[in-house]
């Protein structure tokens, strides 16, 4: 049985966490992922979920607790936003290393100073490096997918998973979705079970001290596993469109069968950027659209199928990486590096802070990469920030 109802995107994903049935919650309360644990803690309270919710002192004990928890055998959930992710910074690290299978969202947010709770990508782009699986949703109807598949990938290739909901733009936009059945969402996802438990009774040791001769074999083992995590997420996420008839893949296309020209987003700006190219077809203009729905591990193959007949890519990015630019621009720039007859890859950092990008302003990115394109020099390589007040 299928639900149309309206939600906003931090409901739906408490009702994608409490569909897959975690065991453990531990979180602390930031702007603006609090919806998210509020209800959750609500449907703990209520019995609608049979889980531990721990209430810690900060984001870094929330996902110290995580840790432990999920080396105990439970299934974890967590969130967070901004400032959040940076105090739990340090702890990333230790899930991916240790093959724990923890279930993160969040709800992006601008990094201070100065202050801002508004949504932009500064925060996920500080977690790239962090070992963690990363996915970016664009609506409230993939924030609830993503989520259910978030667990069912985690616990299958043992690495941490995080979806990327904007903060604001989703978390507390109510949006027409649809919901599965509890059952529906428990069949997809299989009881857990890690095999390398802590247990009493049968002690093992994780995280242990590891001298110069033999920690890079242990980072050269977590590498190799984690690029091998790409196929079993293109496989859950075709057994999800199986299930549930709603499809997903690393890189995903709009209107890039003909396209010279493609914008490349990720999140909630790819909505608007899909009217922006809608606009432009109507005016003659031969673009597509592409939405990176994986960031880590990178879907480096897919990027370049993507773009073979492609003359130009305009990058916007909601971050900035200071003295280099956007860090998805410079992702894309490094992937397409070797390719003949490589495409000119142009660079706007835009929607900082929670600004709105509007469909005139990725118009107006489309024509003024095409201008500097044509200049074939140094040019190209810079990036650009637009909707300043000049």
């Amino acid at each position: 049985m299928i639900r149309r109802v309206g939600l906003e995107g931090s409901f739906a994903v408490a009702e994608a966490v409490r569909m897959a049935n975690a065991d453990v919650i531990a979180a602390y309360p930031i702007t603006p992922q609090t919806h998210i644990v509020e209800r959750l803690a609500e449907m703990i309270a209520e019995g609608e979920l049979d889980a531990e919710f721990i209430c810690v002192e900060s984001e870094h004990s929330a996902m110290s607790a995580c840790v432990g928890a999920s080396a105990a055998g439970a299934r974890v959930f967590t969130c967070s936003a901004g400032q959040g992710l940076e105090l739990m910074h340090e702890v990333l690290y230790i899930p991916s290393s240790m093959r724990l299978p923890v279930v993160a969202v969040a709800a992006n947010r601008a990094l201070s100073a100065p202050l801002s709770v508004w949504c932009d990508h500064s925060d996920a782009m500080s977690l790239r490096d962090t070992g963690w699986i990363q996915m970016f949703a664009e609506n409230n109807q993939q924030a609830f997918d993503l989520t259910v598949c978030a667990f069912r990938i985690a616990e299958a290739v043992l690495f941490p998973a995080m979806v990327h909901i904007d903060g604001f733009f989703l978390s507390h936009v109510i949006e027409d979705m649809e919901l599965p059945a509890d059952e529906a969402v428990r069949d997809f996802i299989p009881d857990y079970e890690h095999p390398f438990v802590l247990d009493p009774d049968n002690p093992v040791s994780m995280g242990c001290y590891a001298p110069p001769f033999i920690y890079p074999e242990t980072k050269k083992a977590q590498e190799v596993a984690f690029e091998q995590t790409k196929s079993e997420i293109i496989d859950v996420w075709n057994d999800f469109g199986r299930a549930f008839g709603r499809h997903y893949s690393p890189v995903e296309l709009y209107r890039m069968e003909d396209a010279r020209i493609a914008l490349l987003t990720m999140g909630s700006a790819s909505e608007t950027a899909m009217l922006a190219v809608d606009e432009m077809r109507e005016e003659g203009e031969a673009v597509g659209l592409i939405r990176l729905r994986l960031w880590r591990p990178f879907p480096f193959t897919e990027l370049r199928d993507a773009v073979k007949n492609v003359e130009l890519i305009v990058v916007l990015d909601r971050a900035v990486s200071f003295g280099m630019g956007g860090p998805v621009c410079s992702e894309v720039r490094s992937t397409l590096y070797q390719m003949e007859n490589k495409p000119h890859v142009i660079g706007f950092i835009g929607g900082l802070g929670g600004r709105d990008i509007s469909i005139e302003e990725f118009k107006y990115m489309v024509k003024r990469a095409q201008e500097r394109a044509k200049k074939r020099e140094e040019e190209i390589e810079k990036t650009e920030l637009f909707g300043i007040r000049e």
